[in-house]
């Protein structure tokens, strides 16, 4: 009696939602829902922007949000203003210079809780072949089952701001601005739970 309680209680412990959670599980950046968009001032008459999808993985320990890691890559090739001959503009030399520097990356190395669901998340920004810190500001916003594509999903945003000089992008300065606004939307599904594209 005692032996057949203690093998039930083991099962219960290894196949409760609670010991799922306690492990850290890996998720895939959804590149149709995950969106790096940034901001400019313009020779001081406006702060257009613009915009790349982002792919990448997600470690995620919903037990202890801190030690969840970030691994996220641009094509910076693909960038989207709205305005095609600037995107042209934008991909040359002056700019990213994507035929030398194609992709942009960010791997996080600490996350400080900065409250329940929000966190600076620290890391190295590489961009044109300058590897730079930053510091984002998180706020996860849900974690669940998503309606549209049946995956576990966790989503969040984020904001920081950089200098483009600090990765060698200096052309016009200062008349076009050296400050750069950036937000991210990003969802991310379980990865073993593979990709369904869907443009809702």
């Amino acid at each position: 009696m005692k032996r057949n309680l203690l093998k039930l209680l083991v099962a219960l412990t290894l196949f409760s939602p609670f010991a799922i959670l306690a492990q850290p599980e890996t998720y895939t950046f959804d590149p149709m829902h995950t969106s790096v968009l940034w901001h400019i001032s313009h020779l001081g008459f406006s702060n257009p922007s613009g915009k790349w999808q982002a792919s990448g993985t997600l470690v995620l320990d919903q037990n202890k949000l801190q030690d969840s890691k970030v691994n996220a890559t641009i094509n910076t090739a693909d960038i989207v203003t709205g305005i095609p001959k600037l995107d042209e503009h934008l991909k040359k030399e002056l700019f990213f210079d994507v035929a030398r520097f194609p992709t942009a990356t960010f791997v996080s190395n600490k996350i400080q809780m900065t409250g329940k669901n929000t966190a600076k998340v620290y890391g190295m920004l590489t961009l044109r072949g300058v590897s730079k810190p930053i510091v984002l500001n998180v706020t996860l916003n849900k974690i669940g089952m998503s309606p549209v594509s049946n995956k576990q999903t966790a989503g969040f945003s984020a904001t920081t701001e950089l200098k483009r000089s600090d990765f060698g992008m200096t052309t016009l300065l200062p008349d076009l601005g050296d400050d750069v606004k950036i937000n991210i939307e990003a969802e991310a599904f379980k990865a073993d739970q593979g990709a369904t594209p869907n443009a809702n």
